[in-house]
């Protein structure tokens, strides 16, 4: 059984071009099913639906999220299929198991308002505030690629690891555009206000300061957001900035990079936004995954409504 996984995964990295966070996903729920096995030692070829049902109810016994049995299961579906089309199995035994029903959850939206002040409190906020001196040029020059970091996830809507893996030759501060790499490493074009053209021009001006004081830094390094040793910034880091900005505005706010891309599609939305230019700024391949923002925004209305309106 490893050696199909690995086949597997090397045809998800090579043919399909998947994240290494994806990859990293498939390999965890991967192994986890071939443990399970590797007790009863059970080839391959005797796993079938009865033998992946048995697994899953040991996954609810362990009191998973309905989410996670899902995704494994996902996981369990797409090795499969590759098996039956290499010749190692004869039919998909996960196609006979039944998805768990999932909960319809909507995103809970930050208002245009509190994303806006927030911003704003940030471009305000000096380097004392958050705990280093004002004097330190390097601590001024983290705060100038927070700002810009912050100010370009609201401003382009994109994932986290989109704007992680951004290079310097893929900014266009004169057109106002980024090209992105998303999941499959499709690219797209992606506009960006003027707020985020300050705050990336503002720390394009001090980012070399910042790669020559890293002790760890390629002098040549393409990548457009750093840390302080000069390396490209981790999406670890990344949701701990956030964080910290958040409770720095708001002690009870626990806000993740994601939700700023929520806030990006539901704003433009409630603004009158087309639906399919949404769906293509946020590079869905799906049009159906843009339309969650819909039920977002029509709950957002029925909440003004019953707030204003005399007889509601």
């Amino acid at each position: 059984m490893q050696a199909a996984m690995e086949a597997f995964l090397r045809h998800l990295r090579d043919s399909r071009n998947l994240s290494p966070h994806t990859l990293r996903n498939y390999r965890n729920d991967l192994r986890q099913f071939a443990d399970y096995f590797a007790l009863t030692r059970t080839p391959l070829k005797e796993i079938g639906h009865a033998e992946i049902r048995e697994y899953l109810g040991e996954l609810y016994d362990r009191k998973l999220e309905k989410t996670s049995i899902a995704r494994k299961l996902a996981a369990l579906r797409a090795f499969f299929k590759f098996c039956v089309r290499e010749g190692w199995l004869e039919e998909n035994p996960a196609r006979l198991v039944r998805t768990p029903k999932l909960p319809q959850r909507l995103p809970s939206v930050l208002t245009a308002e509190q994303v806006n002040r927030f911003l704003d409190h940030l471009a305000e906020r000096p380097a004392r505030q958050t705990g280093v001196e004002k004097r330190d040029a390097r601590a001024r020059c983290l705060l100038r690629r927070d700002r810009a970091l912050l100010e370009l996830l609201y401003a382009a809507g994109v994932r986290a690891s989109e704007l992680l893996g951004l290079d310097l030759p893929d900014v266009d501060l004169q057109g106002q555009v980024i090209r992105v790499r998303g999941k499959g490493r499709r690219e797209r074009q992606v506009p960006f206000g003027s707020k985020a053209r300050a705050a990336l021009k503002g720390y394009l001006a001090v980012r070399e300061q910042l790669l020559a004081a890293g002790k760890q830094a390629s002098p040549t390094s393409q990548a457009l957001f750093i840390n302080a040793q000069g390396k490209r910034l981790s999406a670890c880091s990344l949701g701990h900035i956030v964080k910290e900005y958040a409770q720095l505005f708001d002690p009870n706010w626990h806000l993740h990079p994601h939700a700023l891309r929520h806030a990006f599609a539901t704003h433009l939305l409630s603004d009158g936004a087309d639906l399919r230019a949404i769906q293509e700024l946020l590079g869905h391949r799906s049009l159906s995954t843009t339309q969650r923002y819909t039920s977002v925004s029509i709950e957002h209305l029925m909440e003004v409504y019953d707030r204003a309106h005399p007889r509601a």
